[in-house]
């Protein structure tokens, strides 16, 4: 069963940015997500990447402000974050699913995806 694992995360000053990491335990081919759940709260989609890496797509949160990418020679998926908030403190996961990356509603939609990390903690504070 194919297993995730995120590093990265931290603690980091409003405006500051991080790279967050998901490590896949075998090549997969499947379509790759970023959630974010702060306390309290339901897990957020944030973005979603295609197998090729060729399509991505944001939640309007953080559009702009995060940037997905993969590789797939070392089976790794990548969220760049800039302009951190205190709003986007939480554990963030990744995830892997047949999504369709073009469909927004379907990439931040935590239901599609079937194998999921177990979370690293972000805390973005002065």
């Amino acid at each position: 069963q194919l297993q995730l694992v995120e590093s990265g995360g931290g603690l980091v000053q409003p405006g500051g940015s991080l790279r967050l990491s998901c490590a896949a335990s075998e090549s997969t081919f499947h379509p790759m997500g970023w959630f974010r759940q702060a306390p309290g709260k339901e897990r957020e989609g944030l973005s979603c990447i295609s197998s090729s890496g060729g399509s991505t797509n944001y939640a309007d949160s953080v559009k702009g402000r995060f940037t997905i990418s993969r590789d797939n020679a070392k089976n790794t998926v990548y969220l760049q974050m800039n302009s951190l908030k205190p709003d986007d403190t939480g554990i963030y996961y990744c995830a892997a699913g047949m999504v369709p990356v073009t469909v927004q509603s379907m990439c931040v939609r935590p239901s599609r995806y079937d194998y999921w990390g177990q979370g690293t903690q972000v805390t973005v504070s002065s």
